[in-house]
């Protein structure tokens, strides 16, 4: 039933509304346009009826949807103005909490949640533990972490998540990361049928842990080089010696002589991320639980942080 909707729906569903396309709404949103599909599917199924009719030119909102995506703008607006009040409130919160997530987490995301919560919640301290997917899942069940993001998607196993609860993140879309002087360097969209010829400097990890490789849907791909360090792969990328996958969530991160390149691929369905834990949360790891998600969010709509300033990832 509608009463029991989570917010990311409703917001599903205001971008759909507003953009009239899956792709555009999607990209606003920082999802995979599958997982957005399935978010709309969960929402007809909850108010009992369609709310958009599909076309070869976008969606249409039906006449149950554009009443329900105009309600839907109103609660959010509630829905935002409550959760600034609650943020306003002199409430202080301390505590310890051990944060997991893969590594590619520790470029961005990770920091800037750590000093954000310092600025807002002085007396929370974060513990961060690096480790793969796999590897977080036992510490979750171990007791060992409050906190956990975990990757999912086509290309990576099925995790048992039985007991575990999961709220997805906002992670943008997988890119390209090529050296300056590449032959992609200038261009800021590339279909995939390109890279079939590419060399590919590939992650290195654990056996059964997933790693950043060659785009996920290239066959027999000229793997050059496989290493375990994001900075050894940019130094690889940026001498010319071949290309690497790198999602959009570090795409700020890249050091100089290196450039991002979207790929349309429409036979993949994307990899996503989800904040895992436990049992109920504790006020600090409440606390921890939103501003990582509100963090995600701006990353994923290319906003730098708490400020709101904007910023553009793109092929120079």
């Amino acid at each position: 039933m509608l009463l029991d909707v989570h917010p990311q729906l409703l917001r599903a569903l205001r971008a759909v509304f507003e953009t009239g396309s899956l792709t555009a709404a999607s990209e606003r949103l920082g999802f995979t346009q599958s997982a957005l599909s399935k978010q709309i599917a969960a929402l007809e199924a909850a108010a009992g009826t369609r709310l958009f009719d599909r076309g070869p030119r976008g969606v249409a909102p039906t006449a149950a949807g554009a009443r329900l995506a105009r309600r839907a703008a109103a609660i959010l607006d509630q829905y935002e103005v409550a959760q600034r009040e609650l943020e306003d409130l002199p409430v202080p919160l301390g505590g310890r909490i051990a944060l997991g997530g893969f590594p590619t987490t520790a470029l961005r995301l990770v920091p800037r949640t750590i000093a954000r919560v310092r600025t807002d919640h002085p007396s929370i301290e974060i513990e961060f533990l690096e480790s793969s997917t796999p590897v977080q899942i036992r510490r979750l069940r171990a007791g060992r972490l409050d906190l956990a993001i975990l990757a999912s998607g086509e290309d990576l196993p099925g995790w048992d998540l039985t007991g575990i609860e999961v709220d997805p993140l906002p992670s943008g879309t997988l890119m390209l990361a090529v050296g300056r002087r590449h032959r992609l360097a200038g261009v800021r969209r590339v279909p995939v049928t390109e890279l079939a010829q590419e060399e590919w400097i590939v992650g290195r990890g654990a056996r059964g842990e997933p790693q950043f490789g060659a785009w996920p849907t290239v066959s027999e791909p000229r793997v050059v080089a496989e290493l375990g360090d994001w900075s050894a792969r940019f130094g690889f990328v940026a001498a010319g010696l071949g290309i690497t996958t790198i999602p959009r969530l570090a795409a700020t991160t890249l050091p100089d002589g290196i450039v991002c390149v979207e790929v349309d691929d429409p036979g993949w369905a994307g990899r996503s991320m989800g904040l895992a834990w436990i049992g109920s949360l504790t006020g600090p790891a409440a606390a921890v639980r939103a501003t990582l998600i509100e963090e995600a969010r701006l990353i994923a709509e290319g906003r730098s942080g708490a400020s709101g300033r904007s910023h553009r990832d793109s092929a120079r």
